[in-house]
């Protein structure tokens, strides 16, 4: 087939499933596309890497690009007049988050000390898009509605484009080792993981909505459900396998096995953290006798260094210049160090592959404890959650685990990466909205209540 006509094609395809997912029920807010486009972005590449695509080169990592600047900067401001308009405060953001509040707090305060403030400064600006695309979401009039809206109308762009590229146009999808020669998939992404990583978040997001489609009652809407979720989960296992992203595919084998453990009719889901503490004492006793994490390595036929990732940690660690307080927000890999690691590693990386060790490297063993805390605190409302609302909450623990998981190997507790959007999605509480005869939004008590119903229209 000639590339025009599966581009084509492909664009047919996703107008049609646009056209199809905007006739459903219920509706959600139009201000779901400023996530949305955040989602796109974040999940595949900046406008300026799409404006220059196929030619190569970009910005300093100190400057950036004006172009991208611009395009967050005005993400941001749009989402947060929404929010303004919906009467969302910092108040009621900060009580019902307070650890990821100290979070962002400490990141703005570790600017003090980096060595790049101005660049560090810009950084932490982006990373509020997080917060402030979440909450756009989840103070929707239906919010999981609209989580379910953002991650559908994300992959039908997504997924159906990487196949394109990969198989239509591979001097964008495909690419080759500087060093080895050879050749890797990555889609409408820059490299095989971050391919992978979409494929997981995706492959997680219509495991459970396949589940959820089977409980529908309406036989049409059944059946449709489950052939677009089936589609779509066939999609990404293809594109999967052809990222080779062996961390990718055992973090959303985590994620499933999650969502169906949960799913188990003698599995207590009062008690979540009882067995999440029952299953580190089993690894924690069983890996010194059976060596379990080798086996595994072997498995997904990794070597034991993760491919050099463990004498990458090496040499970053021992450039940290201060264990307390690290580098300062995001200003580890600049500067002199940058240039000592780029000396010795051919490859040229600009993050640790490990989001634990990049937290210590930038905020030190304090910001490492806050994450810690952040991470924690999320299990924990999420798991309280489970009771009075279960399938949401499987799916947001099924997700919760397999970031952490992730990040073992890839370091994306930082900047615009999709996976920390996403655990902003997952983390974030805020009490739902409900009108009152005036029409003006308050708030309830609880995250998950019921919120009354809205147009469709309305921000």
């Amino acid at each position: 087939m000639p590339p025009i006509v599966a581009l084509s094609l492909t664009v047919a395809f996703i107008i049609f499933l646009y056209r199809r997912d905007a006739k459903e029920t219920p509706r959600v807010s139009s201000a779901l596309w400023i996530p949305l486009l955040w989602y796109l972005i974040a999940g595949s590449r900046f406008v300026s890497q799409w404006l220059t695509l196929g030619q190569g080169g970009g910005p300093s990592m100190e400057e950036g690009s004006p172009l991208d600047a611009a395009v967050f900067a005005g993400l941001i401001v749009a989402g947060y007049s929404i929010l303004q308009k919906r009467g969302i405060t910092l108040r009621n953001f900060s009580q019902e988050n307070r650890w990821l509040m100290f979070f962002l707090i400490y990141c703005l305060l570790a600017i003090l000390w980096s060595d790049f403030p101005f660049v560090a400064f810009k950084r932490w600006i982006k990373i509020l898009g997080h917060p402030i695309m979440a909450l756009i979401v989840l103070t929707d009039p239906n919010p999981v509605a609209a989580f379910r809206k953002l991650f559908k109308r994300a992959a039908f762009v997504l997924v159906p484009m990487s196949i394109l590229f990969i198989k239509y146009y591979p001097q964008y999808g495909r690419g080759f080792d500087n060093w080895t020669g050879l050749a890797f998939n990555q889609g409408v992404n820059l490299n095989k993981n971050e391919l992978g990583y979409c494929c997981m978040i995706s492959g997680l997001f219509f495991f459970w909505n396949l589940l959820q489609a089977f409980k529908l009652k309406n036989r049409k809407a059944r059946r449709n459900e489950v052939i677009l979720s089936l589609a779509f989960f066939a999609m990404v296992l293809w594109l999967l396998k052809l990222s080779s992203s062996a961390t990718s595919l055992s973090c959303m084998v985590v994620g499933a096995a999650t969502i169906l453990v949960l799913g188990l009719p003698f599995v207590s889901k009062r008690h979540v953290g009882f067995y999440v503490i029952i299953g580190i004492l089993v690894f924690a006793l069983s890996e010194p006798i059976f060596g379990i994490y080798g086996e595994v390595l072997k498995v997904l036929g990794r070597d034991p260094t993760l491919t050099d990732r463990t004498q990458v940690w090496h040499d970053a660690l021992t450039l940290q210049p201060n264990p307390l307080l690290g580098a300062g927000f995001e200003s580890f890999w600049l500067g002199s160090r940058l240039a000592k690691l780029w000396a010795k590693w051919w490859w040229h990386p600009n993050q640790a592959h490990n989001g634990y060790i990049e937290t210590y490297l930038n905020l030190g063993l304090v910001g490492v404890a806050i994450l810690a805390g952040v991470l924690l605190d999320t299990f924990r409302k999420i798991s309280k959650r489970l009771v009075k609302d279960f399938e949401f909450s499987r799916l947001r623990l099924a997700f919760l685990f397999a970031i952490m998981m992730y990040n073992f190997t890839e370091a994306t507790f930082k900047g615009t990466s999709l996976v920390w959007t996403v655990f902003y999605l997952i983390a974030v509480d805020y009490p739902m909205r409900k009108l009152t005869k005036s029409g003006r939004p308050t708030s309830e008590s609880s995250t998950g209540s019921r919120s009354a119903p809205v147009s469709a229209t309305q921000v």
